[in-house]
């Protein structure tokens, strides 16, 4: 089972509408979801809050150390509970998929991203899950640090608020730990936003 839900992004009001905060939008919207409140924890350098699935004990986490230093927040956190890799999943944006899609997958390289090097260093593992918020690519690798801090335009906020939705669909069987179901829920095509209708004819 999944024994820490972690969500990247950066700490501060300036930061909080910004693509590279999807993470943390996630994990928002789990919390809200599970009825949990997000506290401060300085020995985790963090926001954390605690729950019990099955007996266990189960966190999650917005690291508050800035994207690059994510895992200083994770390795404290996972080091003292003891919790495995696998039992790790990190929700982060992706450059690679498009405003409305979202994936999971465990285990893989860093794709660049610097709060995933930074886990990657401090786990000393690559072996945790992920789940990819899509956030689209600027289409110029120069303009990647300005696009992923940000704000989307309403329209692709709109869609990644739908992928978020979607992808919390899945939220009971991670927290099951049957990472199966939980990967065909997400990676199931979701409906599209119903259009509003079209006025009548005059």
């Amino acid at each position: 089972m999944i024994k820490l839900f972690v969500g990247l992004g950066n700490p501060g009001p300036e930061y909080e509408g910004t693509r590279h905060n999807a993470g943390f939008w996630w994990i928002d919207a789990l919390a809200r979801d599970l009825r949990l409140q997000l506290v401060p924890d300085r020995n985790y350098y963090g926001l954390v809050a605690r729950t019990s699935v099955q007996g266990e004990s189960v966190w999650l986490l917005e690291p508050q150390t800035f994207m690059n230093l994510s895992g200083k927040s994770v390795g404290a956190l996972v080091r003292f509970f003891k919790i495995k890799p696998e039992e790790v999943l990190v929700v982060h944006d992706e450059l690679d998929l498009p405003p409305g899609q979202v994936k999971l997958k465990r285990g893989g390289g860093h794709g660049g991203h610097n709060g995933l090097r930074d886990i990657h260093a401090q786990l000393g593992s690559a072996d945790y899950w992920r789940l990819r918020i899509g956030i689209g690519h600027p289409g110029d690798k120069q303009e990647v640090p300005n696009w992923v801090l940000r704000k989307p335009a309403p329209d692709q906020r709109a869609l990644i608020e739908d992928s978020i939705i979607h992808a919390l669909q899945a939220s009971p069987e991670l927290l099951a730990g049957d990472m199966e179901k939980a990967t065909l829920k997400i990676h199931t095509t979701k409906p599209q936003r119903p259009k509003p209708p079209r006025p009548p004819a005059a």
